[in-house]
């Protein structure tokens, strides 16, 4: 297991994570407060990874968990440092749960145009571009826009060559 659920204990360091150059212009900057409100809720989970001296190296939120419909979001995905692999490890983990685990039928989530490695890092595990929400996001005083990505139950189940073990 890459992950282990996070505890409010861990909420510090994801701020910290979150604040961070490389992420600062990517990744919503929530409050402490927000963080904490959102895992003591039944619609979220987040998942931590730990590194070998145990100090938080990143983590995800996934979102929509109370929801009937079967879609979730993909809300948050940091790690440090970024480029050696360990986010596509973490996103890898995060399917599985999200598809064999929770059950869902879609999972989704979005990310700045202008965050070419993320893009890439989503395409190639299998999602699919839905569109484009155009500047949705207010980042610096700028309106960015978003691209809108998915995959569904039955190609994650097709890119790993059979159903999603439970």
């Amino acid at each position: 297991m890459l992950l282990r659920l996070a505890t409010q204990e861990d909420v510090p360091a994801m701020v910290a994570l979150e604040r961070m150059e490389e992420s600062k212009r990517f990744v919503g900057q929530w409050s402490e407060e927000r963080h904490r409100e959102t895992l003591s809720s039944v619609d979220a989970r987040y998942f931590v990874h730990e590194s070998a001296t145990g100090t938080l190296s990143g983590y995800a939120i996934l979102r929509g968990l109370a929801e009937a419909s079967g879609s979730i979001e993909l809300k948050r995905l940091v790690v440090d440092p970024p480029g050696q692999g360990l986010g596509r490890r973490i996103l890898e983990e995060l399917l599985h749960i999200a598809f064999g685990q929770l059950r869902a039928h879609r999972v989704f989530l979005d990310v700045f145009e202008d965050n070419p490695r993320a893009i890439h890092l989503y395409r190639s595990a299998g999602f699919e571009q839905e569109g484009v929400m155009r500047e949705a996001a207010l980042r610096e005083g700028r309106y960015c826009s978003l691209h809108l990505l998915s995959m569904i139950d039955r190609e994650y189940e097709g890119r790993r060559g059979g159903a999603p073990p439970l």
